[in-house]
């Protein structure tokens, strides 16, 4: 497999095209390719770089826990300004624009609606549309694959982990994303998507990911290729009194909470919707995280596996998973606080766990007694199917 990265290093004509351009680059830590060496280095030896933009975490990916911005600064190898995405603005600026004439985009994303970096994507192409500026997309595998779970945003609850109405799983590259944003916004934009050579999202063991290939944290907490593909469930977590394990070498991997017995949540589980526990193990674990929720406490819960043979891709349910596993704490204890109150990504009128839903249909369910997995499930596969026919044209593996 070539990533977009590699495919436009090893063309003379694409190369040739960018230059006499002022050319941005939007990277973090993952943008690297198959030998690990940085886009930021291996570009700036074929073209003249001008500037570049870090998403949240920071290009250096140095900031650990969610929602700490980072600042601007001056690159000390390459000499050129590194605007942050995600500090005193999450949308770049005109003086930030003023720098490039072509921005190349080279993030790797996860697969999963809130990752921040897909909002920055639509930011950017607004931006450049505006201004008649060029967006190439250096375009790099979905971790989590072609499936398709959750709820589609609500209109009206776009936030900056809400930039369409898409689900939390909607099985796309950055490159494939960017063509449904350039359509769905009707964005006047100089689009183009430099695609992988050989990417088999349906093949497996890796489904999409090179298992041959090393893998980089996008961001601090994203650690392993089982977080990827557990993420779409455990993200819900965060909006939660609950820990997903932030303060661990597991974060969004495992989740659970010191107060709360989950041998008894997993046996309810099991006896709830064993429909849904397929494709995966869930082991019963213990953890006591060294910072944020549940801090210096021993936790216990249970981790994701997907890295075994009991792994199916298909069968594969996180989100529906994760909300089962809230339902059945809803069910053992009546008047557990389950919902953390605080302002998420910038939105503080209404509540974390909405936001990242989307919308307040899973909640909804969460508390209402006489509301069955079949009622969810029905919901549920709803929005995937529209959101399975809408994304059709917009494949390109």
């Amino acid at each position: 497999m070539k990533l977009g990265l590699e495919v436009l290093l090893s063309n003379a004509k694409m190369l040739k095209s960018l230059k006499g351009k002022r050319v941005g680059l939007v990277c973090h830590p993952a943008s690297v390719d198959e030998n690990l060496q940085h886009s930021l280095d291996l570009l700036s030896k074929k073209i003249k770089l001008s500037c570049a933009f870090g998403p949240q975490h920071g290009v250096r990916g140095d900031k650990q826990d969610n929602m700490i911005e980072s600042p601007n600064f001056m690159d000390p190898v390459h000499k050129i300004p590194v605007f942050s995405l995600y500090g005193e603005v999450r949308r770049p600026t005109a003086e930030m624009m003023s720098h490039f004439d072509v921005v190349l985009f080279d993030l790797q994303d996860l697969g999963c609606r809130i990752y921040t970096f897909i909002t920055t994507l639509l930011y950017m192409m607004e931006e450049c549309a505006k201004l008649g500026k060029t967006v190439i997309i250096l375009d790099r595998p979905n971790p989590a694959g072609r499936p398709v779970e959750g709820f589609r945003m609500l209109p009206g609850w776009e936030s900056f982990v809400g930039a369409a109405p898409i689900p939390m799983r909607h099985g796309l590259t950055v490159g494939e994303l960017a063509l449904y944003f350039a359509d769905f916004y009707q964005l006047d934009l100089d689009l183009q998507i430099i695609k992988m050579k050989g990417y088999s999202p349906e093949k497996g063991p890796g489904y999409g990911w090179d298992l041959k290939r090393p893998w980089v944290n996008p961001s601090p907490n994203a650690a392993s290729l089982n977080m990827a593909r557990a993420y779409s469930g455990t993200v819900l977590i965060e909006g939660t009194t609950l820990s997903e394990a932030r303060g661990t070498t597991r974060a969004l991997e495992i989740i659970g909470a010191s107060d709360i017995d989950f041998q008894e949540v997993l046996v309810r589980m099991k006896k709830k919707a064993p429909q849904w526990m397929k494709g995966v193990t869930l082991r019963e674990c213990f953890f006591e995280p060294t910072f944020h929720k549940h801090v210096g406490k021993l936790c216990h819960g249970f981790q994701f596996h997907t890295d075994g043979i009991s792994y199916k891709h298909e069968q594969f349910k996180p989100f529906r998973l994760t909300a089962l596993m809230l339902k059945v704490i809803r069910e053992m204890h009546p008047k557990y606080p389950i919902y953390r109150d605080f302002a998420y990504e910038y939105v503080k009128d209404r509540l974390a766990f909405d936001v990242i839903n989307g919308g307040p249909a899973l909640k909804d369910w969460i508390e209402n007694p006489k509301a069955t997995p079949k009622d969810l499930d029905a919901a549920l596969v709803k929005d995937e199917k529209s959101w399975i026919k809408e994304r059709k044209k917009y494949l390109l593996y």
